[in-house]
């Protein structure tokens, strides 16, 4: 007999099953209408106007969900409260503009009141539905179908399956029409200046890096103890070789100290190019910070040499200074 946690779990597993069933239905019923839906965002935008995005209960939800993906990446989009469209809140609406509607019957009232208004504008109208033969259908430009077979919901009514659906379908459009556009992420750093995502894509390495004083760099032709020095005084955990020329040469580091004073206590008077690491893994000084969290992350890596052109040292990346400044 199955316990209470069980029985939970099976549940919650139902779920999942029946929403991700929902989601490989509805991107089957996607062809050549989603295509025609995004020509339709990308002329709209590049004509400077905006996407309207309005849906009743659930569907509005989901519908500010879009609409703020959308002007988050770049596409301006306002949501359009339909119940009270007809007492001042059409005024959102202008010339141009194109209107996404949220419905999965196709009958929602409050939008079939507003629709012979909004056909009062030079505007196209996509509509995400889940019945292709309804009244919004009808008197749409495009219509991207999301039927979902039933509902998450045990009694097959609260909206659960068909919001996702509803959900994922936005989120494609909004990705297919950012890549599009060419919407790098400097751009995407643009509308989002705040927070940790912001600052890695808007700050660059020389922002970041230790320098000056605070960055250990020495001669290969010196002593491993003449290099824990350095490092000490920079309070660093590892410090730059350099070649006769300034190129850097090799990296070496406290863990590099601790393993070789294992085999050889007489370490510190060996010469640093003898036990440095060589073609040590740099980051240029004009990358961005989030390159440097890329690299730092993929490597495994806790120090990052930041170079020039010509591979001469300026400064360093310390993985302890990103918790500080917020980017991890």
């Amino acid at each position: 007999m199955a316990t209470r946690d069980q029985v939970i779990l099976q549940r919650a597993r139902r779920v999942f099953d029946i929403e991700i069933d929902a989601l490989r239905q509805v991107r089957s019923q996607q062809g050549k209408p989603f295509c025609q839906a995004i020509a339709l965002f990308l002329d709209c935008l590049a004509r400077r106007r905006k996407i309207v995005v309005s849906g009743i209960g659930k569907s509005e939800l989901i519908g500010r969900k879009i609409s703020a993906t959308l002007t988050s990446t770049g596409a301006p989009s306002v949501v359009l409260d339909a119940t009270d469209a007809l007492h001042g809140e059409l005024g959102v609406v202008a010339e141009g503009d194109m209107i996404l509607l949220l419905s999965n019957s196709g009958e929602t009232e409050e939008l079939l009141r507003v629709l012979p208004m909004l056909r009062r504008f030079d505007i196209k109208i996509i509509s995400i539905l889940g019945r292709l033969q309804s009244t919004l259908a009808r008197h749409s430009d495009v219509v991207l179908h999301a039927h979902v077979r039933k509902e998450a919901c045990p009694h097959n009514l609260a909206p659960t399956a068909s919001t996702t659906a509803m959900l994922a379908l936005g989120d494609a459009l909004a990705m297919v029409v950012l890549e599009e556009r060419g919407f790098r992420k400097e751009d995407f750093a643009r509308f989002h200046p705040g927070g940790s995502l912001g600052q890695s894509l808007l700050l660059k390495v020389t922002d970041l890096m230790r320098a000056r004083e605070r960055f250990a760099i020495i001669s290969e032709k010196s002593r491993v103890k003449e290099a824990l020095g350095v490092m000490s005084r920079a309070r660093s955990g590892c410090v730059a070789v350099v070649d006769a020329r300034g190129r850097l040469a090799g990296i070496f580091t406290h863990g590099d100290f601790a393993r070789h004073y294992a085999e050889n206590q007489q370490i510190g008077e060996v010469p640093i190019r003898t036990v440095m690491t060589r073609r040590p893994i740099v980051i240029r000084a004009d990358a961005l910070a989030a390159e440097a969290l890329h690299v730092l992350q993929t490597h495994s890596i806790d120090d990052l040499i930041v170079v020039d052109r010509h591979l001469h040292p300026l400064g360093l990346i310390d993985s302890q200074d990103l918790p500080r400044l917020k980017l991890v």
